[in-house]
């Protein structure tokens, strides 16, 4: 069986807003642990978490966001809700000694989902470098 990080590895990344497996969690087609919402973003529980804590944070429309490659000065209004969405949820899930926010990018970045998305990671003392 492969390992996630050769599939990830393996994944071509689209170049369409075709949709993701997180459309359908937004779509609620897809159950997940919700732990945020709003009209502009959503923060759920990752189903293989490298923490204690591991919350993604995912914009409701991507408008060609697949990651933080393609972002353009248009984007910027997301990306600063996403960033300031991870410390709202840090917060809210009592991670007040740290923790640690990832944006995974492209397929060697072991970007998985092509639709831009912020990790939040804690609950544990994070080391440096990751491995």
């Amino acid at each position: 069986m492969a390992s996630e990080k050769e599939a990830a590895l393996a994944a071509t990344p689209p170049d369409t807003d075709s949709p993701t497996i997180f459309d359908k969690i937004i779509k609620k087609e897809i159950p997940s642990t919700v732990v945020y919402e709003d009209d502009k973003v959503l923060a759920f529980r990752d189903i293989q978490p490298q923490g204690p804590t591991h919350i993604l944070v995912i914009p409701k429309v991507r408008d060609g966001l697949t990651g933080l490659s393609k972002a353009e000065e248009r984007h910027i209004d997301i990306l600063g809700r996403l960033l300031l969405t991870a410390k709202l949820v840090a917060k809210q899930e009592g991670l007040n000694d740290g923790y640690r926010v990832v944006i995974n990018d492209g397929p060697k970045g072991c970007q998985s989902v092509y639709h831009i998305h912020v990790h939040v990671i804690g609950g544990r003392q994070m080391n440096w470098p990751p491995g």
